[in-house]
């Protein structure tokens, strides 16, 4: 079996979500395709707080990231005003990429599918992909590594019409650019002006690839 993430716990209130476009039920959950958003509230601090993966044995921590198991099945994805369809994939940040990889491969059992220079995010970084079911998890270091644990970044979901979200965010969704992936495109929500803590990016469809 494939370690695949059933559970993000973020530190953001259910209302935020929902007025940000998203649908959440009235347990405090946003279905996100197969993925469950746990919405805790900001008592819970801000941010991705931590994550459950299932197929995996007992774990409490990855390098440094905050890590339960699960047994639940994969969750049935909401019908969202904003379109989303599923998550594209989850960032992490680690100093040292190496380490963290090694740490992700020694917890799940999931090895590096791909490894890429970029500068993207403003200095020469590395990007390491895994395939985590519908998920891709990339991790993202510096090219030299340093101390310091990893943490969350942040995440890019799919949407059915990446250009009508202007309708809905008008000018807290940032331009829509080219991505990575050939064929596809890329915008950054300005998130913090909807009162989420969590960075976002939607993207249009597409099959992701690690």
């Amino acid at each position: 079996m494939q370690a695949t993430i059933d559970r993000l716990i973020v530190g953001d209130e259910p209302e935020s979500w929902a007025n940000a476009g998203f649908t959440v039920d009235d347990d405090g959950i946003c279905r996100i395709g197969t993925v469950r958003v746990e919405l805790a509230g900001r008592a819970a601090g801000k941010g991705l707080r931590r994550w459950s993966l299932r197929d995996t044995e007992p774990l409490d921590d990855i390098d440094g990231i905050p890590t339960a198991t699960s047994d639940e099945p994969p969750a049935t994805g909401a019908t969202h005003p904003n379109g989303s369809l599923r998550i594209d994939h989850l960032v992490l940040m680690s100093a040292d990429g190496e380490r963290t990889a090694r740490a992700i491969t020694a917890a799940t059992g999931l090895d590096v599918r791909r490894t890429r220079e970029t500068g993207t995010y403003g200095a020469p970084m590395l990007q390491r992909f895994f395939r985590m079911g519908e998920v891709v998890l990339e991790l993202i270091s510096a090219a030299e590594p340093s101390e310091g644990p990893a943490r969350f970044f942040g995440i890019a979901v799919d949407v059915e019409d990446l250009d009508g979200l202007h309708d809905l965010y008008g000018d807290r969704l940032g331009a829509v650019k080219e991505a990575v992936q050939p064929g596809r495109r890329i915008a950054t929500l300005r998130h913090k002006d909807l009162d989420l803590s969590v960075a976002i990016a939607f993207m249009s469809p597409g099959a992701a690839s690690a």
